[in-house]
């Protein structure tokens, strides 16, 4: 799944994020500290990665048998450390090196996040110490497994043990070109038996002195053992000035998030954490939210959300993706944000906006690809949503929508009008998505037609392709 995140850079982001390029060219013009002090490890599949623009690679066994650090410090990421430190551009990183050639008004996340993390010990420890030393990040992203009850649509059997489970029963979506779900190219581990688990437990006491924000992601973190173990851990041995995060798909059994909700309430209100943040994930509402992740219940669902909000005074946040099912519905969603924020602001609160949301669009797999509709047809649909947005538009009402939402917004729509594909790629497209969609339906016990009737005479077109 590829989404393009939508920067929202102010004026006075841009002075603050120049102010630091002199300063990091010091080490070189192409340095970046994410490369030394963000990480996101996958632990289920034994992968690494210091942000999402270059592809995950293996983190090897014999390295963390050694050191447990080369969950995040491995000989690939040192090398590429070196190459950064002499002025050269690893080719993973080739989305901000894209870009950067296109002038130096041209804010990439490279420059970006150098300004977020910058501290003068952290770029000091990096200018005098060796390239292969061993950095403890800043930043951990850690998923402990792939262990989820969800099978979204448009992720992977690499993040989720049920898509998993399809795969292995009924084989990889063979009749399409694009996201086939082959399972036979990598290795789940358990994570009971986990080298690389065993590898972060052993790493803990030593990473956890240096990170300001964990997130845990998954995988349904709520699954898994190990996420309980930690919030324990946390419990036991505070750490004060840590920004603790969650993604979950809050479709889990309620017990567990009344656990949650004692465990993270334990955790602020005892000061033992500096803050905690959720993240879930909603692309519309009702059957067809149910539709595009399969196992999801809206009505637990709902329920989970309103026993977090009402027994702890912390803010959600909705990782809306944005994709070709959202297109129709995407303002019966937009009506229950504003329900949302009515029922559960108030006034003894420490966040401005306790219920949040972000709209970043889904470009991959090409099957659930926007700009696949048909753009006379579909896109009043998007103005219309546009418009239900500043209709409820109040900057200082905390129960209206934002301007900065309505920018994100807008930012989909005008993606969405100016998006033109060839002929060749509509086509491939189209008959993905009818393809993609008659075999979901078949092992899935769906119907396509009938959750999304206004997209009927699109899904009978596309079977002509």
């Amino acid at each position: 799944m590829i989404l393009s995140g939508l920067r929202n850079n102010t004026l006075d982001d841009i002075v603050r994020i120049k102010k630091f390029i002199p300063i990091m060219n010091e080490i070189s013009p192409t340095f970046c500290l994410a490369k030394w002090h963000h990480t996101t490890i996958y632990l289920g599949t034994g992968e690494t990665h210091s942000c999402y623009h270059p592809a995950p690679h293996k983190i090897p066994l014999n390295e963390i048998a050694v050191d447990p650090s080369a969950l995040h410090n491995t000989e690939q990421k040192k090398h590429e450390r070196l190459e950064m430190l002499n002025g050269g551009k690893p080719s993973g990183c080739n989305y901000c090196w894209n870009i950067e050639a296109l002038g130096e008004d041209y804010i990439s996340d490279r420059k970006e996040r150098n300004s977020t993390i910058y501290t003068p010990e952290r770029f000091q420890q990096i200018k005098d110490g060796d390239w292969f030393q061993n950095i403890n990040p800043q930043y951990i992203e850690i998923s402990f497994g792939n262990e989820c009850n969800f099978k979204c649509g448009y992720c992977h059997p690499k993040h989720s043990s049920a898509y998993y489970k399809e795969i292995k029963d009924h084989g990889p979506y063979t009749m399409v070109k694009n996201h086939r779900n082959d399972i036979d190219w990598f290795k789940i581990y358990e994570e009971e038996t986990n080298p690389y688990v065993e590898a972060w437990w052993r790493w803990w006491p030593e990473v956890r002195k240096t990170l300001t924000i964990l997130r845990i992601t998954g995988g349904e973190p709520l699954l898994q053992q190990s996420t309980w173990r930690l919030l324990e851990d946390l419990e036991n041995n505070p750490l004060p000035n840590l920004e603790l995060n969650i993604n979950t798909n809050f479709g889990v059994k309620p017990v567990l998030i009344d656990r949650l909700v004692e465990k993270v309430n334990n955790l602020v209100n005892g000061g033992k954490i500096k803050d905690f943040k959720i993240f879930t994930s909603m692309d519309t509402w009702g059957t067809q939210a149910e539709y595009i992740r399969t196992g999801l219940d809206i009505t637990v669902w709902e329920r989970n959300l309103d026993t977090y909000l009402t027994k702890t005074s912390l803010p959600i946040t909705f990782m809306i993706t944005f994709n070709i099912l959202t297109v129709t519905n995407f303002q019966s969603l937009l009506e229950k944000i504003l329900e949302w924020r009515v029922k559960y602001n108030g006034d003894n609160q420490n966040k401005w906006q306790r219920v949040r949301f972000d709209t970043p669009f889904l470009k991959e797999p090409l099957q659930y690809d926007m700009n696949l509709l048909p753009k006379d047809e579909f896109l009043p649909y998007m103005y219309s949503h546009l418009n239900y947005i500043k209709s409820n538009l109040d900057d200082k009402n905390r129960f209206k929508f934002n301007d900065l939402e309505y920018a994100k917004f807008e930012r989909v729509v005008k993606y969405m009008e100016t998006s033109i594909y060839t002929p060749e790629k509509l086509k491939e497209g189209k008959k993905d998505f009818f393809n993609w969609f008659a075999e979901y339906d078949r092992r899935r016990g769906t119907n396509f037609v009938e959750t999304f009737p206004e997209l009927t005479e699109f899904y009978w077109s596309c079977n002509d392709n």
